[in-house]
């Protein structure tokens, strides 16, 4: 089996709809792709939907923004009850906060010289939660930087970068029991991933997996092999297990479906903790 747990939509940063997710996965040999949108659930029906007459199944899940001792982390979250009360509200309120965040951005960036609009930044979004990657677009569009890449650089918005502005982010352990109670499991992504920023300490991790944390991604493009090499080996220490996946956003980025993918062994451990949701098939 070729599994793909960490897969992105225009419902939040990514450039296909859900269907085209569902028809590309297929298209490239997955038997199971997972779409975790940052904080929302819109792009699930649609992808469920695109599953009919596929042999493929859909994980359905999101992407969560957390900070920890000033670290941004991502941490996603497989299989909950998206209608959980105390888990929706805090996907609403960091949704929320993502377009105040993305307008100041654009704000930033103008008074430093980049001839882009908000309005610009909208169309580029369409339907997904507005977010730091249309920004980064517009920059291309407006011929600021030469892609996407570049413009998460010091310069303009990489974290800390000088048209940065902090943003809503949920506390890891607080999302960890909010996936929890909604009946899901969760995993870190891309903990080792140094080019994007500070990473969190192996301490902190372990404190995490003391919380209910269910997972390190491990296998990912950001991560070499010595990176990967120690973080699963932490893994093994904290009884934590080990995902792999592309982290697909389409043509926003240059990583392909599959690039990096989850052992069955691990998903079907995954799939047995959940109880909110169940992988949906066509």
């Amino acid at each position: 089996m070729r599994i793909d747990l960490h897969a992105h939509s225009n419902a939040s940063d990514g450039t296909d709809s859900p269907a085209e997710l569902v028809r590309n996965a297929v298209a490239a040999g997955l038997d199971v792709v997972a779409l975790t949108d940052h904080d929302t659930t819109a792009g699930w029906a649609e992808a469920a939907d695109a599953l009919h007459g596929t042999a493929l199944t859909l994980v359905p899940g999101a992407e969560l923004s957390c900070r920890v001792e000033g670290i941004s982390m991502h941490m996603l979250a497989y299989l909950f009850d998206p209608e959980e009360p105390a888990f929706a509200r805090e996907r609403e309120l960091v949704r929320t906060d993502r377009v105040r965040r993305a307008q100041a951005v654009v704000e930033r960036c103008r008074a430093l010289g980049a001839p882009i609009t908000w309005e610009q930044v909208l169309r580029i979004a369409g339907r997904g939660a507005v977010g730091r990657p249309h920004v980064a677009s517009a920059l291309v569009e407006a011929g600021v930087v030469a892609d996407v890449d570049s413009a998460f650089s010091k310069e303009w918005l990489a974290n800390g970068g000088r048209a940065d502005v902090p943003k809503r982010e949920t506390d890891p352990a607080e999302a960890v029991a909010l996936v929890r109670g909604a009946g899901g499991v969760t995993v870190f992504a891309h903990p080792g991933a140094s080019k994007r920023g500070r990473t969190v300490s192996e301490a902190t991790i372990a404190d995490l997996a003391a919380a209910g944390l269910t997972g390190l991604e491990v296998d990912h493009l950001d991560h070499d092999e010595e990176t990967r090499a120690r973080l699963r080996g932490l893994a093994a220490e904290l009884g934590l297990l080990v995902t792999g996946s592309s982290d697909y956003h389409g043509s926003r980025k240059t990583v392909r479906l599959g690039a990096d993918t989850t052992d069955p062994a691990a998903y079907e451990a995954l799939v047995g903790l959940a109880t909110g949701a169940k992988p949906i098939t066509g």
